[in-house]
């Protein structure tokens, strides 16, 4: 993980936070020609002052494509990264550098770089929930969104090795039938689901639909009736029938939903015990006054080695590539 490390002091005996943060933001946005990226797990607030909020394919499109001199990103650090990968000589801003994943944490560089070697034949493909230093060893990144669609473009006889989600890669074994080599890693807040109350839940709301994210567990799957991306999720929801749901990823997107499809009724998975751990403790790091301050101060900044960085920029260009070919 390579960053600046100095990061903004929210003592507010050392500093004066103004009243309106949303104003200030926005005159700051205007100042620095700013554009602010936001994933759906973001708080509400975050999510209501963004330019832009999406998942993890939709704000690398939208970094690549953006004409602002300044990216804030709210959201973890590969994100940051990425945006960073596809804008070099911009300025992207990470509203606090302890954002990180434990998904990407659990695919150590040094680790994964022997793993990848005792397969030379491979074609490596990460999910983009990876350091830089994953991507920069992989051939193809890809999200929950495309990563189904994306393995049914390598041809058949190309066997493959996916990092670093062992669930998404089981869900996309599943879906197109391909034998794939999977890293052990995993996602501390889809893993947190209990079954046992997810049953429970769809006994006490029989027309409740369950939804969700390809990242939890095979046994939270079973019981979904639809399983997509946050983006996914989010749009299904708004064409369903059903009027309620049972919504199995970071509760996060429950603010989107509620604001799409008022109308609607959404219950958060439980986890397993009687805890905010659906929640994502590193996504829950941003906050407003972290937004504001790193925009007034133009730090933390993220940064990253050349070498890393061109690396890491190639299967990320392949990714948008082939997704453009399924529009």
């Amino acid at each position: 993980m390579f960053t600046q490390l100095a990061s903004p002091s929210l003592s507010r005996s050392t500093l004066s936070l103004p009243k309106d943060l949303f104003a200030a933001i926005a005159q700051l946005k205007r100042e620095l020609n700013a554009v602010i990226l936001a994933h759906y797990y973001q708080e509400p607030d975050i999510q209501d002052i963004a330019d832009y909020i999406g998942d993890s394919l939709g704000l690398s499109q939208q970094a690549a494509s953006t004409q602002a001199e300044v990216i804030v990103f709210a959201g973890v650090h590969f994100m940051a990264e990425t945006a960073k990968i596809l804008n070099p000589d911009k300025l992207v801003l990470l509203p606090d550098l302890e954002a990180g994943c434990s998904l990407a944490d659990s695919c150590p560089p040094a680790e994964f770089a022997k793993f990848k070697a005792a397969y030379p034949d491979h074609l490596v493909i990460s999910y983009i929930n990876c350091t830089a230093e994953i991507k920069a060893m992989s051939d193809i990144i890809c999200t929950s969104s495309n990563a189904v669609q994306l393995v049914r473009q390598v041809p058949e006889n190309q066997p493959i090795i996916f990092a670093p989600d062992r669930n998404l890669g089981r869900y996309v074994i599943q879906q197109t039938g391909r034998e794939m080599v999977l890293w052990q890693g995993s996602c501390m807040v889809h893993e947190t689901f209990s079954e046992k109350k997810m049953v429970q839940l769809q006994i006490q709301h029989p027309d409740a639909e369950a939804i969700a994210h390809p990242e939890c567990e095979p046994a939270i799957l079973r019981h979904a009736s639809y399983i997509g991306s946050t983006t996914a999720l989010l749009n299904y929801i708004q064409q369903s029938q059903k009027t309620a749901f049972i919504v199995a990823t970071e509760p996060g997107i429950i603010h989107q939903m509620q604001k799409v499809a008022p109308h609607k009724h959404f219950i958060p998975a439980p986890p397993l015990n009687n805890c905010a751990c659906n929640e994502c403790p590193h996504m829950r790091l941003n906050t407003l006054e972290k937004l504001y301050l790193a925009m007034k101060n133009r730090t933390p900044e993220i940064t990253l080695p050349e070498g890393i960085q061109a690396a890491a920029l190639r299967p990320i260009q392949r990714m948008l590539a082939m997704s453009a070919l399924l529009q």
